[in-house]
C-alpha cells in the first residue's frame, strides 16, 4: 500500500498481475456491481519498489485528455501502452517522441504528432504521395506548397524542391521564405531535370560471309595441308593433260 487517493479516499495498492506489477485504486468492493477497480501499468523503465503515492497517482490519471483537437473537435488523450507513451486522436495513435512527457505535453504539440502520424500511415511509412500544404504563387515557377518528406519539409515549386533549414517549421515557414529557397536551389542548379529517351546506338552492320568456291563434290577432303597441296598439284597436271589432248585433236582436224 502506497497511500490514499486524496479525491477519492480510496487505498493506491501495488500489485503483481499475469502481465507484471500494476499500481490499483481500491478494491472490488468499493465499486459498483460490474464495475472493475482503476489500475494503470507500470513502466518497465521504473521499479514497482520505487514507485511513491505521486507518482502512483499520475500513472492512475492515465489516459488524460489534453484537449479538443482544433479541426475535429474530439478530444485529444495522452496514455502509456505496450510500446511506450503515446497521443491518441480518434483513431489515431501517435508515439511520443525524445523530450515529450506524457503527463504535461500540450495541445500544440499532440496535434503535430497526429498531423505526422496520419501522413505516415498506419504502417510507419508515407502512403502516396504527399499533397502538400499550398503557400501561393512562385513568380515563375507557379503553386508553391510546403510536403513532409522522407528526410524532412521541404518546400516545392514547378519541380524544384528545396529542404526547409533547421530555424524554421512546416507549420510556420512563409511564402516568402519559401520563394528565397526555392530560388536558391534553382541558382545551385537544382531544377527538375527532363528526362528523355536514350538513343540506342546502331547495330554494325555484319559483313557479308565470302562466297563457297566450287568444289566437287565426290573429292575426297585432305586431311592436312600437304595433302591439300598434292590434290591441288594433281588437278593442275590432269588439266594440263587434257588441254594438250584437245589441242592434238584440233590440229589433227585441221
Amino acid at each position: 500500500m502506497l497511500g490514499k487517493d486524496p479525491v477519492s479516499g480510496l487505498d493506491v495498492v501495488v500489485k503483481a498481475g499475469r502481465f507484471g506489477p500494476y499500481i490499483q485504486l481500491g478494491d472490488p468492493k468499493d465499486y459498483a456491481e460490474g464495475d472493475k477497480p482503476k489500475r494503470a501499468g507500470i513502466p518497465k523503465n521504473m521499479s514497482p519498489g520505487d514507485i511513491e503515492l505521486e507518482m502512483a497517482l499520475k500513472l492512475l490519471s492515465l489516459p488524460r485528455e489534453i484537449g479538443r483537437h482544433p479541426e475535429t473537435g474530439e478530444p485529444i488523450t495522452a496514455g502509456l501502452g505496450r510500446f511506450g507513451p503515446f497521443v491518441r486522436h480518434e483513431k489515431t495513435y501517435a508515439s511520443l517522441e525524445a523530450g515529450d512527457e506524457v503527463f504535461d505535453i500540450g495541445l500544440n504539440r499532440a496535434v503535430t504528432l497526429i498531423a505526422e502520424k496520419i501522413l505516415k500511415g498506419p504502417s510507419g511509412r508515407r502512403f502516396g504521395a504527399d499533397p502538400g500544404k499550398p503557400l501561393g504563387d512562385h513568380p515563375t515557377l507557379g503553386g508553391v506548397a510546403v510536403k513532409g518528406g522522407r528526410y524532412g519539409a521541404y518546400v516545392t515549386a514547378g519541380g524544384v524542391n528545396a529542404t526547409i533549414p533547421s530555424d524554421k517549421t512546416q507549420e510556420t515557414i512563409t511564402l516568402e521564405e519559401a520563394i528565397v529557397l526555392i530560388d536558391e536551389r534553382v541558382a545551385k542548379g537544382g531544377g527538375k531535370p527532363k528526362r528523355g529517351a536514350k538513343a540506342k546506338p546502331a547495330k554494325a552492320a555484319k559483313p557479308a560471309k565470302p562466297a563457297k568456291a566450287d568444289i566437287d563434290a565426290t573429292a575426297p577432303k585432305p586431311a592436312n595441308k600437304a595433302a591439300a597441296k598434292k590434290i591441288r598439284r594433281k588437278t593442275e597436271i590432269r588439266c594440263r593433260q587434257q588441254g594438250a589432248r584437245a589441242g592434238d585433236r584440233e590440229d589433227l582436224a585441221g
